[in-house]
């Protein structure tokens, strides 16, 4: 009987009498290279993981195309596919996918986007189920294409996709309130404009519209991750109340931020009650100070962004008009909280199929005609 308290037994000696790999002496270098070849498996591993998703949604985007052909072409009703689903589990009791509900997802999948080639070269790119939430939650092939661009450029997993869906990101970018135009270059302003949304959706906070600046502020610092969320792709955080010394006198900034893409910094100023001219006036102070004492030659210039609670366009617009420094302005919301799970990794295939057979409040409407879809 083993004796608790004794020390481990040392691992015996393979039956050549050589020492095991795991008490032999380190060479020098292996700690370095057995970190590459791991790396080199795992980018190995997650490329697998991308032909395999990309063949499968090409399958399924080919088998609905067929289905979609043949009832146009020889008058099949829907029945078809429930006689298709229950043909294809008979031969292929093992695979997952073949279900009615999901070919009625490939036919509308094939319906959704005809074109072989924006298929084989955007939306294939994309998770199955990430193509099957576009077309439940919305109806039109411009919102659908405007989505699945910025899941594949921001990497949206597909809770996230929800939200940005659920949230209207599509109607909030580029609608903030700037003098963009005037204060950059083109290719710059409008990747600022776009960068930018109105109104900013902050109701992750559980707090409410009496709420002041410094509580808003601490509220979003306390939920970091989904601030950066609502922000969008680029914003990295750089600090807040970051100190400035002008002149001898000392200055805060609410929130400083830079921009990955756009290459600058980015102050952001919170206001708890409406937009005010002078507000423009202390931003463009501020953004002078930044650029002289933190920019860097390599960087763009500064960018402002004023969050209030209301605004009028009319007022901003003239406020800014003869404001030298790029400024946006833009409402924030302060409503009922949202759902807080969001995932933050793909699910592999085998979850994606596994998923499939689950059952789901849209199963009835696979086409972006349910009570989800947006017109």
């Amino acid at each position: 009987m083993s004796n608790p308290g004794a020390p481990p037994t040392p691992e015996a000696p393979t039956s050549s009498g050589e020492a095991p790999p795991s008490i032999l002496p380190t060479p020098s270098g292996y700690a370095e290279w057995l970190a590459v070849v791991k790396s080199e498996i795992r980018s190995a591993q997650l490329r697998a993981s991308i032909a395999v998703n990309r063949e499968l949604v090409l399958l399924y985007w080919r088998i609905g195309r067929e289905i979609l052909d043949r009832q146009g072409r020889e008058g099949w009703g829907a029945r078809v596919v429930d006689r298709l689903a229950h043909d294809l589990h008979a031969e292929f009791p093992a695979m997952k996918g073949f279900s009615s509900r999901n070919l009625k997802y490939m036919r509308a999948f094939a319906e959704a986007w005809p074109e072989a080639e924006f298929v084989q070269q955007a939306a294939a790119r994309l998770p199955w189920f990430h193509l099957c939430t576009l077309l439940d939650k919305l109806s039109t092939r411009e919102d659908r294409d405007w989505y699945l661009s910025r899941a594949l450029q921001h990497g949206w997993s597909r809770s996230i996709l929800v939200l940005q869906i659920e949230t209207n990101a599509r109607e909030r970018t580029g609608r903030a309130t700037t003098n963009f135009d005037a204060s950059l270059p083109p290719p710059q302003s409008d990747l600022a404009r776009e960068s930018l949304k109105d109104p900013y959706r902050f109701d992750f906070l559980g707090i409410g519209d009496e709420a002041q600046e410094r509580t808003v502020e601490d509220a979003l610092m306390a939920h970091l991750s989904r601030f950066l969320l609502e922000l969008g792709a680029g914003f990295a955080f750089v600090g807040r109340q970051v100190h400035l010394e002008v002149g001898g006198e000392d200055f805060y900034l609410d929130l400083l931020f830079y921009h990955l893409r756009l290459r600058c910094y980015v102050v952001v100023e919170l206001k708890a009650g409406e937009f005010r001219p002078e507000h423009a006036g202390k931003l463009n102070f501020y953004l002078s100070a930044v650029d002289a004492q933190m920019r860097d030659e390599r960087d763009n210039p500064t960018i402002g962004m004023i969050l209030c609670r209301t605004k009028n366009r009319i007022i901003a617009e003239y406020a800014l008009r003869d404001t030298n420094k790029p400024i946006g302005v833009a409402e924030y919301q302060l409503v009922q909280s949202l759902p807080t799970p969001l995932e933050t990794s793909l699910p592999s295939i085998e979850q994606l199929e596994r998923e499939l057979e689950a059952p789901s409040p849209d199963a009835q409407s696979p086409v972006g005609q349910g009570p989800g879809a947006r017109r």
